[in-house]
């Protein structure tokens, strides 16, 4: 009687991980659309009947990873003291030359033309960033307000990352992050910064 071979444990949470953690990736270099299941699974080291297994389907999977992705703080914080300088600063040093990607605008925005994935989008941002930011915010109408901050936070990453115009890319990191933070602050209800005085 020949001695039976080791079953190979099965461990059901790291490869959920893996999955998602490649689905991040796959989302994020080429969008909803054309980010494959079967490429998920490759880099996942799994096959794509599992990913249907762990997670339903690529919408179910693509909720999941959006959820991944803007679940950190990135730019917006947690802290509600002065905000609006912690966001600009934040954003304008997220955003120059040379820094780190902001993977969640890249998978937003490689993501959003997809009808199949802008619902998700719009509640994974309204459900992380969008209510992390307005449960900040004193006053009335704190989802507009926070909605209106991200709209600038967006746009700036977006003219100053990955369209480069000349003046974005060009601003040093302070005087960037002191128009932002004047521009945010009616966003967030705190006064704008006094300009240096001749």
């Amino acid at each position: 009687m020949s001695a039976a071979q080791p079953a190979r444990k099965r461990d059901g949470a790291a490869t959920r991980e893996a999955i998602l953690a490649a689905a991040v990736v796959e989302f994020t270099a080429h969008g909803y659309a054309k980010a494959g299941v079967r490429q998920i699974a490759e880099r996942a080291g799994v096959t794509a009947m599992m990913i249907n297994r762990y997670f339903g389907s690529k919408e179910l999977l693509f909720a999941q990873a959006v959820d991944r992705a803007f679940a950190p703080s990135t730019v917006v914080g947690d802290e509600r003291q002065g905000l609006a300088d912690a966001i600009a600063t934040t954003l304008a040093e997220r955003t120059a030359p040379g820094a780190e990607q902001l993977d969640p605008f890249l998978l937003m925005l490689r993501s959003a033309p997809d009808p199949d994935a802008v619902d998700v989008l719009r509640r994974g941002i309204e459900a992380h960033v969008g209510g992390r930011f307005a449960g900040l915010l004193d006053g009335p109408e704190p989802e507009v307000r926070a909605q209106l901050g991200l709209a600038l936070v967006a746009g700036t990453w977006l003219l100053r990352t990955v369209v480069g115009t000349a003046a974005l890319h060009a601003v040093d990191n302070e005087t960037l992050a002191a128009l932002l933070a004047d521009m945010l602050a009616p966003v967030t209800g705190e006064e704008p910064t006094a300009p240096d005085s001749a």
